[in-house]
């Protein structure tokens, strides 16, 4: 695949690969993606990811609810470790846990809720970032797609988005970062990154 501004504009979000569709503005899509967020975000592999917020989905553990009823346990194994978790499943398990405890207790069992009592973009981010194991990596996952779809998600784009795109002469600055053009140039340039920074390091 060519990597041009104009395929990298149309570049599918992760949320949509994990068929996650947060245009509808859904509770229910919104805390799918908080979840794989927190996949996302951990020491592991995109792929490892993807497949453990599938086996997630097909247990039907997509709501704070659902997730705690499970339990810690179930959790690690089967769904982390069918996922392919060995070194952090944990770990990861149970921040999960924590995070949808925080959400039961503060928020009604609503990621949205985050949003809804968020004073500004600065609040929203400290609000999530104040949840267990919510650092600012996970973080800028969850928010940068619900830039277009969440009026107070406005997270700044990580430094190495301006820097893949520079390596393509695209000036990231230049996007209105709330619209769904930029968070698909983003996520492009995210999922080539490795592709983008061997192209620079083998420039003469």
């Amino acid at each position: 695949m060519s990597l041009t501004r104009e395929t990298l504009e149309d570049s599918e979000l992760y949320s949509e690969a994990l068929g996650i569709d947060l245009g509808t503005g859904s509770e229910a899509a919104c805390f799918s993606w908080f979840v794989a967020s927190q996949l996302y975000g951990g020491r592991i592999a995109e792929t490892t990811a993807a497949k453990t917020y599938a086996i997630f989905a097909d247990a039907g553990l997509l709501s704070p609810d659902a997730i705690l009823r499970a339990g810690h346990d179930y959790l690690i194994n089967p769904i982390m470790r069918r996922g392919g978790y060995v070194r952090y499943d944990n770990r990861k398990a149970d921040q999960i846990i924590r995070a949808c405890e925080t959400l039961t207790r503060d928020y009604a069992s609503r990621i949205s809720g985050l949003h809804d009592e968020a004073a500004d973009p600065a609040d929203l981010e400290a609000r999530l970032k104040s949840i267990y194991g919510i650092g600012p990596v996970t973080a800028n996952i969850f928010l940068r797609e619900l830039r277009p779809f969440w009026a107070k998600a406005d997270p700044a784009p990580l430094p190495v988005v301006a820097d893949l795109a520079r390596i393509l002469g695209i000036d990231a600055t230049a996007y209105d970062r709330k619209t769904l053009r930029f968070a698909r140039l983003e996520a492009g340039l995210l999922r080539h990154r490795r592709q983008l920074e061997w192209r620079l390091s083998a420039a003469p």
